[in-house]
């Protein structure tokens, strides 16, 4: 059956799933309406892991194949802490150039026959006569913030500032670097993207921000006290950032978003419209395009829209669980930096790789290192560790729900 579609935001969800769409069937009618001009994306690079490569070259493998050509490797990460650098390997992580990314996905969209329209604004007031229209246009997405009463949209905003910031210093492996200064912790996150770029991501507690003095700093001076700070991991490369248009820095604090439905009527949420997970687990772009993913699927083996939404938002829903519950206590454990920044360093950067345990808030930091060494090796602790996870997990949800009733 021949649908219409609109998709508005020109990200890789909408991207995404208009390809698919049109592999479906090519008679579909699929617009991609993105209000800004062509190649002006924000942001720098973005990681996927290999799980994800694999999805996309059964899904779409011409496009899957230049977003692998696209891409740098990594398998190892490396923590400096004070004076201390601590390496240890890992899986195999991806990243590429957000701008990259999304320009794969525009000329393979256009081969197949979907219209992209740029410089175009879709709002609640304009929307474009379709069977189905997709709200794909981000966090602040005009679409679902029209019936946000509806949607139940849900924002709550973390503890820390961040900056995500580029640098033509190209780090080996993902990089963390920790420093001490007068007024608190302040870290980074680096990982590379592209020939000559690295993404940089800069964190703090805020009264670390206001101490520092990077709350009234201009872009350029800020700038260049973080480039002081890192120096020992940027080895002289500067920070780049991108101005808000008045000189100040784009300093935010990250906010989660759910929704306690993701449709309503001809109106679906995807991708950042309809959740968010903290940048710290790398996944934001991954679940857009398995939203994608999901939605093609639904749409393709249901003949009424209304069964096929359903099947969408409760499969995305059951898998987003464990993520959104990983994205939550990798956030709590940079905002409790403090409780594992004094370990010895090979213990500090075993549990930072363990920071999205449910267990390790509850359990002493050197106990839960020393009960995860053995765990490695004994299968029956394993299972105890598995078991017990969850179910300290679903008491603190349990007792967070209760305290917000």
């Amino acid at each position: 059956m021949r649908v219409k579609v609109a998709c508005v935001g020109g990200g890789p969800a909408g991207l995404y799933l208009s390809i698919l769409l049109k592999r479906q069937d090519p008679s579909h009618d699929i617009t991609v309406h993105e209000r800004d001009p062509e190649g002006s994306t924000y942001g720098w690079g973005v990681t996927y892991w290999r799980e994800l490569l694999d999805k996309l070259h059964t899904h779409d493998p011409e496009s899957a194949r230049a977003v692998e050509e696209s891409s740098v490797r990594w398998n190892q990460g490396v923590a400096h802490v004070r004076d201390l650098a601590t390496r240890q390997p890992g899986d195999e992580g991806h990243g590429i150039g957000r701008h990259r990314l999304l320009e794969i996905l525009a000329a393979r969209a256009r081969s197949l026959g979907v219209r992209l329209e740029y410089d175009h604004e879709v709002t609640p007031e304009n929307l474009p006569a379709a069977d189905l229209v997709v709200a794909g246009d981000g966090v602040r997405s005009a679409l679902r913030t029209h019936h946000a009463g509806h949607f139940g949209t849900e924002l709550r905003p973390g503890r820390n500032s961040y900056i995500w910031l580029g640098t033509p210093k190209v780090f080996d492996s993902f990089t963390f670097a920790f420093v001490e200064t007068g007024h608190g912790w302040i870290w980074c996150y680096g990982y590379p993207f592209g020939p000559g770029h690295s993404t940089c991501v800069v964190e703090c507690a805020p009264e670390t921000w206001t101490g520092l003095g990077l709350d009234r700093a201009s872009e350029s001076d800020g700038l260049a006290r973080l480039e002081k700070l890192f120096a020992h991991v940027l080895d002289g490369s500067p920070l780049v950032g991108r101005s808000s248009g008045d000189g100040s820095a784009q300093w935010l604090t990250f906010r989660t978003l759910t929704n306690r439905t993701w449709h309503r009527g001809n109106l679906v949420l995807l991708g950042d419209a309809a959740h968010t997970t903290h940048y710290s687990i790398g996944a934001g772009t991954t679940l857009a395009l398995e939203d994608s993913m999901a939605l093609a699927a639904a749409l393709r083996d249901h003949t009424d829209l209304p069964s096929a939404l359903v099947r969408y938002e409760q499969e995305r829903r059951a898998a987003l669980l464990s993520v959104q519950s990983a994205a939550r206590y990798s956030a709590e454990w940079y905002e409790n930096l403090t409780r594992y920044i004094h370990l010895p360093p090979e213990q500090m950067f075993a549990l930072l790789g363990q920071r999205h345990s449910p267990l390790l808030p509850h359990v002493p930091p050197q106990l839960y290192y020393r009960i995860d060494r053995a765990a490695g090796q004994l299968e029956a602790l394993r299972r105890l560790k598995r078991w017990l996870g969850p179910k300290v997990a679903r008491g603190v949800h349990a007792r967070t729900l209760s305290d917000r009733t």
